[in-house]
């Protein structure tokens, strides 16, 4: 892999990373604490949404984040060539 190659793949590595942190913040600490009152104006199964942003939806969406790094990083090593297969 070429230096110009390495340098445009950690960029897109950093970016993908930041655009998920940025999500995470904005559901775990933004969601579940900030905006909390304002969200618990709707109910999503019953429940208030800012509750359940605080309680379980953080979790998720941490979960369904990992999944999401992984098959964009599948996606970004087998366009820059270091995929493992």
């Amino acid at each position: 892999m070429s230096e110009k190659n390495n340098h445009a793949y950690w960029q897109a590595n950093l970016r993908l990373m930041l655009v998920l942190l940025v999500i995470w913040f904005s559901v775990s600490f933004l969601a579940g604490i900030i905006f909390v009152d304002f969200l618990n104006q709707f109910r999503l199964y019953g429940y208030k949404l800012g509750f359940w942003f605080s309680q379980q939806g953080a979790i998720y969406f941490f979960v369904l984040l990992i999944f999401v790094y992984s098959w964009r990083m599948n996606a970004l090593d087998k366009k820059f060539g270091v995929d493992e297969e």
